[in-house]
């Protein structure tokens, strides 16, 4: 496992959240509509190379090995909000927390039962907001120095906790979109279909959009069919 200091992808990813590569994400986010007193929330977008199943997949761009991977869960089925959906670690900044960063930190130890002194914040990119929940999520940049051992904390919160492959997730096969359509309106979404134990993951919605923006943002991205929708089955009272 080659050291922080020695992984392009780290550099990469700290140079962005330095600023120094733009400092924000794609516009598709940053111009979202606006929340009108919306309630702050952080989620930990956490890459490492701490894996020890790689990528069957090569990425184009040589900062992405095979065994970098990153940090998500999959919501529990009887949640109200987003059932099912993958997400990043992550939720509202409550009164006691320090800002944004704090914020993501305790969620994610909350959520996933990670050592948070493990963890090196690289920074936080500027806020996105989601009219759809009334919040303004910051996204919290980190790298997994040591590892520390991961899983479901909350049956009613989580139903998994794991580490996608970047590679996976940038190899085009594994890429498409997912459309809904409703009352004669259609939103389309970057998504990605992953291979897990015995059935595919869908990332898709915020977290999707995410993922997609930052893979833009540090020329990871590798051309991907934009027109091949992936199947996505929504509960009535469920959105991305």
């Amino acid at each position: 496992m080659p050291s922080e200091s020695l992984s392009p992808a780290r550099a990469e990813l700290a140079a962005l959240a330095a600023g120094a590569r733009g400092g924000s994400l794609d516009a598709a986010l940053v111009d979202l509509p606006s929340v009108p007193d919306p309630r702050p929330a952080s989620v930990l977008m956490l890459f490492g190379v701490l894996d020890a199943v790689m990528s069957d997949h090569a990425a184009a761009d040589a900062a992405v090995s095979r065994d970098l991977d990153v940090l998500l869960l999959s919501r529990a089925e009887t949640l109200r909000s987003h059932p099912g959906q993958i997400a990043f670690p992550g939720g509202r900044q409550d009164a006691g927390d320090d800002g944004p960063v704090a914020a993501a930190l305790r969620e994610a130890r909350e959520e996933t039962g990670l050592d948070v002194a493990g963890v090196e914040v690289l920074g936080a990119l500027p806020p996105v907001p989601l009219a759809y929940s009334r919040h303004v999520v910051t996204p919290v940049l980190a790298w997994w120095r040591h590892p520390s051992p991961v899983g479901v904390m909350d049956e009613a919160e989580s139903a998994e906790v794991f580490r996608a492959p970047v590679a996976d997730l940038l190899d085009p096969a594994h890429r498409g979109v997912t459309v809904i359509r409703r009352d004669g309106q259609e939103w389309r979404g970057p998504a990605f279909l992953l291979p897990g134990a015995g059935r595919e993951r869908l990332v898709w919605g915020f977290t999707g959009m995410l993922l997609d923006a930052l893979f833009d943002r540090l020329g990871w991205t590798e051309p991907w069919d934009d027109q091949r929708e992936l199947p996505l089955v929504l509960r009535p009272d469920a959105s991305g």
